[in-house]
């Protein structure tokens, strides 16, 4: 590995307040929104729901990178059909689908999987 001075990472970009926040619409749906970046992580990269609708908002805040959100685990005994297939920079998108089997749900950007871009969605056992 190769270093030179002054080789520090920038610090991250703070997190916007009542981001990764599940709040309930009044049309009983349960909203929470998670952010891309540059940097292959998405913001938050935990947040938990209880069993019922969900709506969930993908901003992609990067200034160079398209991410996806697609849940992965397909052994899972419900598995998420949603996603997010395609985020250009500045682009947001909001799917939403229904969860009722308690546990953690992974989801990636699988363009950036190899990268360590991943996160968890956990269904509360209410």
């Amino acid at each position: 590995m190769l270093t030179g001075c002054g080789s520090e990472e920038p610090a991250p970009a703070p997190v916007a307040e009542g981001l990764g926040e599940v709040t309930v619409a009044a049309d009983g749906v349960q909203e929470v929104t998670v952010q891309t970046r540059d940097d292959y992580e998405f913001y938050p990269d935990h947040f938990t729901v209880a069993p019922g609708r969900v709506r969930l908002t993908v901003e992609n805040v990067a200034d160079q990178m398209t991410h996806n959100l697609e849940y992965t685990d397909e052994e899972l005994p419900a598995p998420i059909d949603a996603g997010v297939p395609f985020l250009a920079p500045g682009q947001e998108e909001t799917i939403e689908f229904e969860v009722q089997t308690p546990g953690d749900y992974p989801f990636a950007c699988t363009f950036h999987l190899q990268l360590g871009q991943v996160g968890t969605m956990t269904v509360s056992g209410r």
